[in-house]
């Protein structure tokens, strides 16, 4: 059992196995990580190897077949679904290759909703706050129609920041980005999990921005490959 007293994230031998018509696939064969609070890792790995399925366990949004997942302290394996979101949503913050932001929403709507739910009474207050954080400030009032696919994804950067997680866990957050805009993102999200001290699990195919990260883990075919210090890393 990994001691989870002082970590963000501990996976203690995880598998996770679903049916299909040609038999039982084995997803994760026995993942076993552990990340520091503050920790910025960068997963690495071919398409196929886990690595998306390791984060949504992560999110306790998939529940393993065996193992136990801790994040935050919390020992996520038993929780409920309506305890899981809870959780979620006082102490992760998710960002995807696709924006998933509510179309029929502003920039300032979009991100207080996570806020409201949790019963926050500044809500709006505090999405404004993120959304100047992240340059955005003059698009409140606009629809994610009438943004840039950068600006999109920077309302989704503020929205998951603004609840002030302690784990901000990303999956190709510029995969859907030209280059030069997906720096920019980039440079926002290390700046934002610097500036909250907030521990960050990013998914990447881009060796550049995964040697930015403390640490790199590589997948494949289920398992933890490797897992070593970034040369150069910088946040």
């Amino acid at each position: 059992m990994l001691a989870v007293s002082d970590t963000a994230i501990a996976l203690d031998d995880i598998r996770l196995t679903l049916g299909s018509a040609a038999g039982p696939v084995n997803i994760l064969r026995g993942i076993d990580l552990r990340i520091d609070a503050g920790e910025t890792v960068g997963i690495v790995g071919p398409s196929g190897s886990g690595k998306t399925t390791m984060l949504m366990v992560i999110a306790g949004l998939e529940r393993p077949t065996s193992g136990r997942v801790f994040v935050a302290g919390q020992d996520l394996t038993d929780l409920s679904e309506d305890a899981l979101a809870r959780f979620r949503r006082d102490h992760v913050g998710i960002v995807f290759q696709s924006f998933h932001l509510i179309p029929t929403m502003t920039a300032l709507e979009n991100v207080a909703v996570p806020l409201e739910l949790a019963g926050r009474k500044d809500a709006f207050a505090r999405a404004e706050a993120a959304l100047a954080a992240v340059g955005l400030g003059h698009r409140l009032t606009h629809y994610p129609g009438q943004l840039s696919g950068g600006e999109q994804q920077r309302t989704a950067i503020a929205r998951a920041f603004a609840p002030q997680p302690k784990v901000l866990l990303a999956d190709e957050p510029t995969g859907n980005l030209d280059g030069e805009t997906g720096h920019q993102v980039i440079d926002l999200l290390f700046a934002e999990s610097a500036r909250a001290g907030t521990t960050l699990a990013l998914i990447t195919h881009d060796p550049v921005l995964a040697n930015r990260c403390s640490r790199q883990v590589r997948v494949g075919d289920g398992r933890i490959l490797d897992d070593t210090q970034a040369k150069g890393a910088a946040a």
